[in-house]
């Protein structure tokens, strides 16, 4: 699996914004650090430890993974603690089928209502991923998290004109919960040469206002991570 030892340092915002609580500062480093891979796909979260790795208390800490088993990232476990969510080849499949499902519908309707200012945002989204892309062919690790940033941007931007608010909320958290997989099978597996190809392919058929194409395209490359573990068993069946 991936780097299993935890963060050493006082916990600190993230991009996302300055967070109102001290929990909601944990809660952010300690997701960042799950689905980075430094704390394992089933691996005890233990209180004592965790609180000397993130400067603080144990009831700051408790609270925080409350909100990360809500995030479907921490599994409770009565009078046993807290464990990293497992991970495993048959979640996968389910979380890309239900995220083809509701993604794709999110980009017709996006595709259907955009307009000018829509447009240019996946335009802008594109070109900086296109860049971070040729970054990630180059130096995979290195370059994973600026690819990640600029591909969840560029998904953003797609969606960005659809108007369900709960669509959105829904492509968002399923969207999250495909990161830790999109890096195991980046920094596991060969990059693929075709990486830049599938969002090509995305990026076009959304300026040509290809509902249907856009739509295939978009379901192809959310597979894409499935079809990389599957071949090269990275993760268990169940």
């Amino acid at each position: 699996m991936l780097q299993t030892s935890p963060s050493t340092h006082p916990v600190a915002p993230d991009s996302a914004g300055a967070p109102r609580t001290l929990i909601e500062t944990v809660y952010r480093q300690l997701r960042r650090d799950i689905i980075d891979g430094r704390h394992a796909a089933g691996n005890k979260l233990r209180i004592e430890h965790l609180k000397t790795a993130y400067g603080v208390s144990g009831g700051t800490l408790r609270e925080a993974l409350a909100l990360l088993v809500s995030d479907s990232l921490v599994v409770s476990q009565e009078q046993r603690g807290f464990r990293v969510a497992p991970m495993s080849l048959s979640d996968l499949k389910d979380l890309t089928r239900t995220r083809i499902l509701i993604e794709c519908e999110a980009l017709g309707e996006s595709i259907e209502r955009g307009r000018d200012e829509w447009e240019a945002g996946v335009v802008s989204a594109f070109h900086r991923l296109t860049l971070a892309e040729d970054r990630l062919r180059a130096d995979a690790a290195g370059a994973f998290d600026d690819w990640e940033e600029r591909n969840r941007l560029f998904h953003e931007a797609l969606v960005s004109a659809c108007q369900s608010t709960w669509m959105k909320r829904f492509r968002e958290l399923l969207y999250q919960q495909s990161e830790r997989y999109r890096r195991l099978s980046a920094l596991k597996a060969p990059v693929p040469a075709d990486v830049h190809d599938e969002h090509q392919e995305i990026f076009e058929a959304v300026m040509g206002r290809d509902i249907d194409r856009a739509k295939a395209s978009l379901a192809n490359h959310i597979r894409h991570a499935l079809e990389v573990l599957t071949k090269h068993a990275l993760l268990p069946d169940s």
